[in-house]
């Protein structure tokens, strides 16, 4: 749970700079690459997290547009550009008490600063997956959170 505002906006930001990276390295052409047919590929994950990044935003009481999904890997990074930069705004508003107020959650009331740190683990995990479908598309995988194969 987030109790300081900068610590929520400072991880946000790199979070948000790492999954961009992933997000460009989407092709047009790879975006319906999944694990088994019909399910989370990387084109669905890249709109689940734009739409996520809102939906998380809206209860915590941040101000997000919600974006209508498109159909080109690079609608989807510019998509994902404005929700990430307009949570960094709303962030930017709040202050550490505003952390510790209670918004609904999914199961209940919690605290606005546990709901942020749920948005940014949920995106890491997402993030996660499309990782190893860049890598079985045969795309290049970005190094996020270290140095890739790509890389060395």
């Amino acid at each position: 749970m987030y109790r300081q505002v900068d610590d929520f906006f400072n991880e946000w930001s790199a979070s948000a700079q790492g999954t961009l990276q992933v997000l460009k390295a989407i092709t047009d052409d790879k975006l319906e690459q999944s694990i088994v047919e019909g399910h989370s590929s990387l084109g669905w994950l890249g709109w689940h997290l734009v739409g996520a990044a809102g939906y998380f935003s809206y209860l915590a009481g941040l101000k997000v547009p919600m974006i209508r999904q498109e159909s080109t890997a690079a609608e989807i990074v510019a998509a994902y550009e404005n929700v990430a930069s307009s949570v960094k705004e709303e962030a930017a508003k709040l202050s550490n008490e505003d952390l510790l107020e209670e918004v609904k959650g999914f199961t209940g009331p919690i605290a606005r600063g546990a709901i942020l740190r749920v948005m940014v683990d949920h995106q890491t995990h997402h993030r996660g997956q499309m990782t190893v479908l860049l890598r079985q598309a045969g795309l290049p995988v970005p190094g996020v959170l270290g140095p890739t194969k790509e890389m060395q």
